[in-house]
């Protein structure tokens, strides 16, 4: 089994920025692609950010620019440094891993951690 635990969520203004981490434990490995998917209320659940073993990045188009993704291999953590945040971005962020081979259905998934954009 693998565990994710996220952290760095909150209520933050427009404009402003936010830091999620996400901590990988159990049989996790550097194999992993690890990221980041968000659901609104009354949305499904969407890509952010992955990221691969090799740092390859791949982003939605939404936060391209504005979201940055980053990855510590040796400690199966994954961050994602959140600028210029817009009410659209609000949603529960959940952290993401999965082995490269494997569909979205054999994906482990965090406990989600909220996100809030308003003034």
């Amino acid at each position: 089994q693998v565990q994710l635990v996220e952290s760095g969520g909150g209520l933050v203004q427009p404009g402003g920025s936010l830091r999620l981490s996400c901590a990988g434990s159990g049989r996790i490995d550097s194999i992993f692609v690890m990221g980041w998917y968000r659901q609104a209320v009354g949305e499904q659940r969407d890509m952010v950010a992955t990221i691969s073993r090799e740092g390859t990045t791949i982003y939605a188009d939404s936060v391209k620019g504005r979201f940055t993704i980053s990855r510590d291999a040796a400690r199966n953590t994954v961050n994602l440094q959140m600028n210029s945040l817009t009410p659209e971005d609000t949603a529960v962020y959940y952290c993401y891993a999965n082995r490269p081979w494997r569909t979205l259905r054999d994906a482990y998934w965090g406990q989600g951690t909220e996100v809030t954009v308003s003034s």
